[in-house]
């Protein structure tokens, strides 16, 4: 091993305060960091509060209810009908909605969140539908509606291997249109039946569509204006009868005729031959 003369190292010793850079720490010397201490600096580019996470709010029945008068209400406005453009129509039943005197007590929704709930409950809801038609159509005599709706249930488990849990919204919504059952026990397919009077709609029957209500009204219409030309037409015969007696009395009449009954002999006449 090399040795330096004593003088040389003290020289190089005494020049190491001049020399070294303001602010640099010698890490060989005699000081270090502790890595587990509080006062470490932070050297991660991320934050250290952790993103905020909106918290999911659990939807009630009775927000269920609310939300489905909502959709009932808005689409079957005589006023605007549906010819309601999509975000139009979801504005108008979130304002039906948060303002509903029913809606008192619960947090207003956000748009997203009610278009999302109402898939939900319109999906399961049809679903159930296919399951009570099932139930309905197997109705065995002496059974009442609990035996329906228990066969109905154990049918939505064995299709979709989940219990249905949206029974509030089937009642809500069994008896409108889109979700009227068909079904009845004995008979599915008959929608009216004959009487000796002629047909009579059955309850819950679903409602022509546009094509079929024209059609029946054109041919009410022609049923119509044909009945009318008969009557018009037995009318016109009775008022020619009586006057054709009314001229064969004046004819019959054997002492001379008035001025006013002879006028009225020649037109008679005239109407006849003509």
């Amino acid at each position: 091993m090399a040795s330096y003369p004593t003088g040389y190292v003290s020289l190089l010793t005494s020049q190491i305060g001049e020399f070294s850079t303001p602010g640099f720490e010698n890490l060989s010397g005699s000081q270090s960091i502790d890595l587990d201490s509080a006062d470490l600096p932070a050297f991660s580019s991320q934050s250290s509060e952790a993103p905020t996470v909106k918290e999911r709010r659990k939807w009630y029945p009775k927000e269920d209810v609310i939300l489905i008068s909502a959709w009932l209400n808005t689409s079957k406005d005589p006023i605007v009908g549906n010819e309601q453009k999509l975000g139009t129509f979801w504005s108008r039943i979130l304002q039906y909605y948060n303002s509903s005197v029913q809606h008192a007590g619960f947090s207003p929704r956000e748009l997203g969140q009610c278009k999302q709930r109402w898939g939900r409950l319109n999906d399961l809801t049809c679903k159930f539908c296919g399951c009570y038609d099932a139930a309905l159509r197997g109705q065995a005599s002496g059974e009442n509606e609990n035996d329906v709706m228990k066969r109905a249930l154990d049918f939505f488990f064995s299709d979709h291997g989940c219990k249905f849990t949206m029974e509030h919204a089937w009642r809500e919504l069994r008896h409108d249109q889109k979700w009227c059952s068909l079904a009845k026990p004995g008979n599915l397919a008959t929608p009216k039946r004959k009487t000796g009077e002629g047909e009579e709609e059955v309850p819950g029957a679903r409602p022509p569509g546009i094509k079929a209500a024209k059609a029946a009204k054109k041919k009410k219409g022609v049923q119509e204006e044909s009945k009318h030309t008969e009557i018009k037409s037995v009318v016109e015969m009775k008022d020619k009868l009586n006057k054709q007696k009314l001229l064969e009395k004046l004819l019959e009449k054997r002492d001379p005729l008035s001025e006013m009954e002879e006028s009225l002999k020649l037109k008679l006449m005239s109407e006849m031959l003509g």
